[in-house]
């Protein structure tokens, strides 16, 4: 599980001219903006600029945006990455009956790329490796995995029995994550200048895409997940405000 710096550990980097400008792009609704509007909203984040342009350039050359009519838009690859962190920030569950998804991977003959590639799918729709091969997850979330999954593996529902909150602990580092999440909440809590504050909490983001979002029944005590995404859900909606703030005090 990828996770953010600990308790002790120096602070996350700031972000790069690209980071700030995908993190201000991905939160937008439509993801789309002016590019005389990127350069306002930017600046209070230290992107300038000369630096701006150059990053814009090299973006659009690789396919991260798209240009409009007015400006720059996300690409389509990134668009499915927006799909995850929207997933991440509110994900889509419902009651859990205690049964689980079990995927087991059937394909053979895949090179080391192609079964890197499947494992990072996988893990990304928040399953867990029991042994090689057989992935699995309390049936919680609503959603549906991709087609493509069918060629390569066959999912099933089951009832381990093993006791449930035991082969979650196993499954995932549990307390390892909450720590992780305790001290993003108090990083987040200090941050202060706009550009700290967005390197804080695209950290938070981060690490809300390796939570397992697992029923509440199987999670240790004092779960700081929903802390971690209502402290984020907020920020979203501040820096919503500000850059709209910004662009029409400036049209």
């Amino acid at each position: 599980m990828t996770a953010p710096a600990r308790p002790g550990a120096p602070e996350p980097r700031p972000l790069s001219a690209r980071s700030v400008v995908l993190s201000l792009l991905l939160g937008a609704d439509p993801p789309e903006m002016a590019a005389k509007d990127l350069a306002r909203v930017v600046a209070p984040f230290g992107v300038q600029g000369s630096t701006l342009r150059a990053a814009l350039s090299r973006m659009a050359a690789a396919g991260d945006l798209r240009r409009t009519g007015t400006g720059y838009r996300i690409g389509e690859r990134l668009l499915e990455r927006r799909r995850r962190q929207d997933d991440a920030v509110r994900p889509r569950t419902r009651a859990w009956d205690g049964d689980w998804e079990m995927v087991v991977v059937t394909a053979s003959g895949r090179g080391p790329a192609e079964r890197a590639e499947l494992r990072t799918r996988l893990t990304g729709l928040r399953l867990a490796e029991l042994r090689e091969g057989v992935w699995l997850r309390p049936a919680n979330l609503v959603r549906e995995l991709p087609g493509e999954l069918e060629r390569v593996a066959e999912r099933y529902a089951s009832r381990p029995a093993r006791p449930a909150a035991e082969l979650a602990a196993h499954l995932w580092p549990l307390d390892a994550w909450a720590a992780e999440a305790e001290a993003l909440l108090a990083h987040v809590g200090r941050a202060g200048r706009p550009a700290d504050r967005l390197t804080a909490y695209a950290a938070v983001v981060r690490h809300l895409l390796a939570d397992p979002v697992l029923p509440e029944a199987l999670l240790p005590a004092g779960w700081p997940g929903a802390a971690l995404r209502a402290a984020y859900a907020e920020y979203r909606r501040e820096l919503e405000r500000q850059v709209h703030t910004r662009v029409a005090r400036d049209t």
